[in-house]
């Protein structure tokens, strides 16, 4: 429930151009354990979250509580959409002029006809079937990206599995 309220009013302010946008240097990987460490106190299905990180990773101007935002949506997904005690994968990746995440499950999958409508807000794939969830989540993560003037992309096959990769400059 904390989850829909938030991601609800972080919706509605960026949608009003109210959704401040206050970038600090972070420590990346210590944000990304962090968070990890979150989802292990939440998570009643014994999912596996598994941290890789990728060249060497500075403290990085972005907005802390947008990149929680980002982040905690698209894992939260992975594990709503995955079986029990599946494997879920963060990869952070540093380079020169930009930041990549990546969040890979091995969950149900998203359809190729819908992968262009999945950030529109309440938009609910077809398959996620008796999976309770808003449709608010990945419209949250979209506009989220936009304000750090980064990029979504989507790799999904059914019954395979999900990997959405989030790239930001600096």
């Amino acid at each position: 429930m904390n989850q829909l309220i938030t991601d609800l009013l972080t919706f509605t302010r960026a949608e009003a151009g109210k959704l401040d946008f206050n970038p600090q240097l972070i420590n990346l990987e210590s944000f990304c354990l962090n968070l990890l460490e979150d989802f292990q106190l939440l998570d009643t299905k014994q999912t596996a979250i598994h941290f890789i990180k990728y060249g060497r990773c500075y403290r990085v101007s972005m907005d802390e509580k947008l990149l929680y935002s980002i982040l905690s949506n698209l894992l939260l997904n992975a594990i709503k959409y995955s079986s029990p005690g599946g494997n879920i994968y963060l990869l952070l990746k540093c380079e020169v002029e930009t930041t990549i995440f990546q969040v890979k499950d091995e969950g149900i999958g998203i359809p190729q006809h819908e992968q262009q409508k999945i950030y529109e807000p309440f938009y609910r794939g077809q398959n996620v079937e008796n999976i309770v969830g808003s449709g608010l989540g990945l419209s949250v993560v979209k506009k989220c990206v936009e304000l750090h003037q980064g990029e979504i992309f989507v790799e999904s096959e059914v019954g395979v599995g999900t990997i959405f990769t989030v790239k930001i400059p600096h």
